[in-house]
């Protein structure tokens, strides 16, 4: 299942948000406002869980290492497909996780970041910098295979589309969310763009505690 909802991060352009009442329907959504003390989640929680695929993606972090999509035990894994050449919506996302993380305090080792590549002819060999310039030890993933890429992505939910203009200005558009996966490979939350810090560690420290009782 794909999300109708693309953001696009080209030029000036900020966001384009297509088919939301599409988006809306395929999502249940916990609302709450991330009440951690009733353990509300504020994120996107689809009902069943979607189960990763178990394919990997080549680590562009570690070469020669791949990049399964499930948690260690007990933990969580923060996935998000984005560029890096993306102006707004991927630095604001990845800045807002930075400080959700530092929120978590000590729960922080617990979480770990992966950012999947979807420019890959831009981004194979600049995506691990990008990316651990917000979150230190974060991971990048990446492939020029773009099938292999869509599988990944297909329990996501995550769609993007790269195209180059006749000027030769490449445009690209992409779901704006970040995902959480639990050590079963299930899809645990969903937070789209502009969900906030305080909710996103609010998130994370309620799901982490319940893997931890």
């Amino acid at each position: 299942m794909r999300f109708a909802l693309l953001s696009r991060a080209t030029g000036s352009t900020a966001r384009r948000l297509v088919g939301l009442a599409t988006a809306t329907a395929l999502l249940a959504t916990a609302c709450g406002g991330g009440d951690e003390q009733a353990g509300v989640l504020s994120g996107v929680v689809r009902d069943p869980l979607p189960t990763m695929s178990s394919e990997t993606l080549p680590s562009l972090s570690e070469p020669g290492e791949q990049v399964a999509f499930r948690a260690d035990p007990g933990e969580l894994q923060v996935i998000y497909f984005g560029f890096t050449n993306c102006p707004d919506v991927c630095p604001t996302t990845m800045a807002d996780l930075t400080v959700a993380l530092r929120k978590l305090g000590d729960d922080a080792d617990k979480v770990d970041v992966v950012m999947v590549g979807i420019d890959p002819d831009r981004d194979l060999d600049v995506l691990d910098r990008y990316v651990t310039s917000f979150v230190p030890d974060a991971t990048a993933a990446g492939t020029s295979d773009e099938e292999l890429l869509r599988t990944i992505a297909e329990p996501f939910g995550a769609n993007w589309e790269v195209r180059t203009l006749d000027d030769g200005t490449i445009e690209v558009d992409h779901s704006p969310f970040l995902y959480a996966v639990n050590d079963a490979g299930e899809l645990v939350i969903s937070w789209q763009f502009g969900a906030t810090s305080d909710d996103m560690s609010s998130d994370m420290s309620i799901l982490l505690d319940r893997y931890q009782a």
